[in-house]
């Protein structure tokens, strides 16, 4: 465990996403507004280290925000013979004329 409290690792938490153009983005100035594709009961997306591991809900607790997991997302599984799949329902890496490698 004492290796554990030496790791570092940057959490983040994703409250929605928003697609615009470049030059867009370049106009914005300080007290821009960007409207984001979500809604206040939305799930959002908890990061570590830029990879999906939970899903959440946002909690409003007086002038406090926090947020509180609802699922924990696994890693997919992987099948280890070297070639053949990658993930769960996953189609053959290599097909020839519809014939996996």
């Amino acid at each position: 465990m004492a290796v554990l409290e030496d790791l570092k690792v940057d959490l983040s938490v994703v409250l929605g996403r928003s697609h615009m153009p470049l030059h867009m983005l370049l106009r914005m100035g300080r007290g821009a507004v960007i409207e984001l594709e979500a809604t206040e009961s939305d799930m959002v997306e908890i990061l570590a280290n830029d990879h999906p591991i939970a899903r959440g809900q946002i909690v409003v607790t007086g002038n406090r925000i926090s947020v509180e997991v609802t699922e924990l997302i696994r890693k997919a599984e992987v099948l280890r013979t070297p070639g053949i799949t990658i993930g769960e329902g996953s189609v053959p890496i290599l097909e020839m004329d519809g014939e996996a490698a």
